[in-house]
């Protein structure tokens, strides 16, 4: 299964190092016909300067990535993301191709200029649910919570809450068993209730 994070310049590093973790772990459980293959994607340049200076190489760009099961949009600074339309146009193209699309933090944002989401229960990081609201008045945005699942979409609370999301995708791609396993592995705290 194709695993694919959309990373960017000023990208937070938790939001795409948590999930990828995530998967990377889970991953090691699984034989190789059912193993999470998981990527980094960026837009164009395969160096990324995610926040803090924390440099990172993609694995791929949109031009050669492969085929996605999984779409993870991660949030940072946001704002330039969302005024991109080649970023705003891939995101809506993967979300008709993938089994499940998913963002972290403000990566809620890319989702709702994409119209990904539009009506949907969502959340971001507690400092930006007042703006997803007012940029984005459609959608039904919640706040402590640490992820909302709305069947093929779901969205994450800022930052660490993309680990907490991620277990909870894993859950639902493959079992809870793997995913009390993979937190365990993790020594992360994680119920399918967090």
């Amino acid at each position: 299964m194709n695993i694919g994070i959309y990373i960017y310049d000023d990208a937070e590093v938790l939001d795409f190092s948590g999930p990828f973790e995530v998967f990377s772990v889970a991953a090691r459980f699984l034989n190789d016909d059912e193993k999470f293959n998981t990527f980094l994607i960026s837009e164009e340049k395969t160096t990324i300067t995610a926040r803090g200076g924390f440099k990172v190489n993609t694995h791929f760009t949109f031009a050669n990535h492969p085929f996605l099961d999984v779409l993870v949009v991660v949030g940072g600074v946001h704002t330039k993301e969302v005024r991109k339309p080649n970023v705003i146009n891939w995101i809506k193209e993967q979300s008709k191709s993938v089994k499940l699309i998913s963002s972290v933090c403000t990566g809620a944002f890319l989702l709702a200029q994409a119209k990904v989401i539009t009506t949907q229960t969502v959340t971001t990081h507690w400092e930006d649910i007042k703006d997803l609201k007012i940029d984005y008045p459609t959608l039904d945005v919640v706040d402590n919570v640490r992820w909302v699942d709305e069947g093929d979409i779901v969205t994450s609370a800022g930052i660490s809450a993309g680990i907490d999301m991620s277990l909870h995708l894993v859950s639902k791609l493959i079992s809870y068993e793997l995913a009390k396993k993979t937190a365990k592995q993790m020594q992360f705290d994680w119920s399918e209730n967090s």
